[in-house]
């Protein structure tokens, strides 16, 4: 996957995974930025349990987007500590 559609799938995971844990986005690079080590942490997450969504863009997104939740989830229990 080229750098570019790396990025367009960071960018749309994150502003999902914004929209579904309910709070104030972070703006287009905090979204990027979320989605970008979601998609890392989903990677990961997927591939330790044997998981696979297939190799197409709507799978990447669906992948990234809930390792974005995850990442958002443990940001938001680590704040409130």
């Amino acid at each position: 996957m080229s750098l570019l559609w790396f990025l367009v799938v960071g960018l749309v995971a994150g502003w999902l995974a914004g929209v579904l844990v309910k709070g104030g986005g972070f703006g287009l690079v905090g979204d990027l930025v979320v989605g970008v080590i979601g998609a890392f942490l989903g990677g990961f997450l997927f591939s330790t349990f044997g998981v696979s969504l297939g190799g197409g863009l709507i799978g990447s997104i669906v992948v990234a987007t809930i390792g974005a939740v995850v990442l958002l989830f443990l940001v938001r229990l680590v704040k409130r500590a």
